[in-house]
Order: C-alpha cells, then sequence, then structure tokens
C-alpha cells in the first residue's frame, strides 16, 4: 500500500500549531483576569456531551416539577370516567388474571399497573420526584458537612484535626447497607408502635431517614479531600500574610480558602448526586426505602421484576428513567471535573 510523503510531519504540524492555540489561549486568560470558574464555563458551554446531559437533567428536573400537570394532559379513561392519578386503584381495568385490558391508550400513556390498574405514566412522572428530591438535597447537605470539616481540621490540625480523622475512619468503616435495614425498623418504632403508623407516615418517615443516612455516610470522601487541599494551603504566602496581620480565622477560612477549593467542591457534590439517586432506588427495591402509596421508580421496578416477561411494560419506563438520569449526572460530572482541570482539553 502507497504512503504519502510527509503526511506524517503534516500532521505533527498541525498538533504543535493546536497546542500552541490552546496555550494561547490559556495565557490571554490569565491576562485577562478570568477566574477558573469562568474558565470552566466557557469549557462547559462548549462541551456537546456536557451541553447534552444537562439538557437531559433539566428534563427530568421539569418532568417531576410538572408531574401534575403532564398527566392532566391525558384524556379521561372511558371506564372510570376520571383522569390518571398515581395513587387511584382501578381494578376494573385489569382482567380476572391481573392483567390490563388494553395497553397504551390516550387515557394511559404507558398503560396500567398489573394487579390494581394504577396510570403508569402518572407514577413514573410522580416517581422522578423522590429520586431528584433525595439525590440533590442529599448532596448539598452532604457537600456543606464535608467542607466545613475538611477547612476546620485541615487549618486547625492537632487533635482538632485527629478527632475528625477518627470520626471519618469510624464511618467508612461501617457496612451502609446493613445499617440502613438495621436502622429502618428501630426509627420507625421511635414515631409509633409497630402497625400503628399509615403507609403515607411510613414513607415519610423514610423519605426523610434515607437524606439523613445519605447524609451520614456521604460526607467523608469529600471532607478528607478538601482537608489535604487546606493543608497545602494553609502553608501558602497569602494564608500566612492574612494571619500575620491579625485577620480572624473564620475570614481566612472562608473568603482565602475556600475560594480555591471551588472547583473541586464542584465536582464531587456532581459526583455525589447519581450516587445517591442509585442509593434511593437501590433501597427502595431493597424494600428499605420508599413503601407504598409513594411512587418511587425503585419501588415500582421491585412490583414490576417478577412480571417482565409477561407485561415488560410495567418494567421498562423506571428503568430507562433511572438509566438515562444517572447517565447523564455522571457524565456531567466527569465534563465538570475536566472542565476545572487546567491540563485537559476536550
Amino acid at each position: 500500500m502507497s504512503t504519502v510523503p510527509g503526511l506524517g510531519a503534516e500532521t505533527e504540524e498541525l498538533a504543535r500549531e493546536a497546542e500552541e492555540a490552546e496555550a494561547s489561549h490559556e495565557r490571554d486568560d490569565q491576562r485577562a483576569g478570568r477566574s477558573p470558574g469562568q474558565i470552566a464555563w466557557e469549557r462547559l458551554k462548549k462541551d456537546k456531551v456536557a451541553v447534552v446531559c444537562s439538557i437531559v437533567v433539566l428534563f427530568f428536573i421539569l418532568v417531576a416539577i410538572f408531574a401534575p400537570l403532564l398527566t392532566s394532559l391525558q384524556t379521561v379513561d372511558p371506564v372510570t370516567g376520571v383522569k390518571a392519578d398515581p395513587y387511584a386503584v382501578h381494578p376494573e381495568l385489569v382482567d380476572l388474571n391481573g392483567f390490563p385490558k388494553e395497553g397504551i391508550t390516550s387515557s394511559h400513556w404507558l398503560g396500567v399497573e398489573k394487579g390494581i390498574g394504577r396510570d403508569l405514566f402518572a407514577r413514573w412522572t410522580y416517581g422522578a420526584r423522590p429520586s431528584l428530591i433525595i439525590g440533590f438535597v442529599a448532596a448539598a447537605l452532604s457537600t456543606v458537612i464535608g467542607v466545613t470539616m475538611g477547612l476546620v481540621g485541615g487549618y486547625l490540625g492537632g487533635v482538632i484535626d485527629r478527632a475528625i480523622s477518627w470520626v471519618v475512619d469510624f464511618f467508612l468503616s461501617l457496612p451502609f447497607l446493613l445499617v440502613v435495614i438495621a436502622a429502618t425498623p428501630i426509627i420507625e418504632l421511635r414515631f409509633g408502635a409497630r402497625g400503628s403508623l399509615t403507609a403515607e407516615q411510613t414513607s415519610n418517615i423514610r423519605f426523610w431517614l434515607i437524606i439523613s443516612l445519605l447524609v451520614i455516610f456521604g460526607w467523608m470522601g469529600l471532607a478528607r479531600l478538601v482537608r489535604g487541599e487546606v493543608v497545602s494551603l494553609r502553608e501558602r504566602e497569602f494564608v500566612q500574610a492574612a494571619r500575620a496581620i491579625g485577620v480572624p480565622t473564620r475570614h481566612v477560612l472562608f473568603k482565602e480558602i475556600l475560594p480555591n477549593l471551588v472547583g473541586p467542591i464542584i465536582v464531587s457534590a456532581s459526583i455525589a448526586v447519581p450516587a445517591y439517586i442509585t442509593a434511593e432506588a437501590t433501597l427502595s427495591f431493597l424494600g428499605a426505602g420508599l413503601v407504598e402509596p409513594t411512587a418511587s421508580w425503585g419501588r415500582t421496578i421491585a412490583d414490576a421484576q417478577n412480571s417482565f416477561q409477561s407485561y415488560p411494560l410495567w418494567l421498562w419506563p423506571p428503568v430507562i428513567g433511572i438509566s438515562l438520569l444517572v447517565l447523564a449526572l455522571s457524565l456531567l460530572g466527569d465534563s465538570i471535573r475536566d472542565a476545572f482541570d487546567p491540563t485537559t482539553r476536550r
């Protein structure tokens, strides 16, 4: 096979020109006084993967917010004479064997639930709410705790640093799933005797319990990351100068050190959200999370798994929803990490 003379040299020359152009852009950003956050934002806007993933995440957020509006767009069911509702049971829509009498219709865009006839589209739209709320709230709270613990431990050092490190090691040694499964019935008994709580009360208790446990077990990784960065930053000239002129410790931590940690903190939070959403779905699937009648993707998957071969429409919507949402959030987190990393070129 013939080769084109000089093709390798031309390729190397083009690569050098691209690197020089990238270096020139970085020097221009530095000369213009642009912050790392502004540079990262510009990179994200040019990253097609980040843009597509942001659109997917925004889509699910809008679905969760406007779930009542979306379900109201379905026509009135000719059998029941009512609009679709995520909690209303309609056994008249299923046959004697529990199978739906009709599939996808204008009244039920994803069909109805096997056995009890609840609208699956309404269950899907409302099921996005707990996953997103738990994911974002737990990520926000664990980020605040992790940043605070890392700042305090890394800056003060000594006994305080050793105590925080001991707490981190202690919680990291505990198995998360076993703690959740063991703690769930104990916490429920604190609010009432077994059987005295309604299904809605039980689900509300578990909702806040899942958030609390995710926060308790989720702040340690970020605390370690922040502590390591603070240990190196506290010896820098600008921190030493601030301490020398008597700047209060709180001002040094939150005005001098914290702005230099925005990138790692945002990256950690963006990666934590999909992890927490997956954890909520897993706990609901295992029976330690949300319970009926609360709509939950994990709960729907658990109910539909045994009927996959006979009625796959029941299982696929929540599986696709969780997969797309977690994949989009994970790729968006990777894009954010690369945007804040000056050594990457995307």
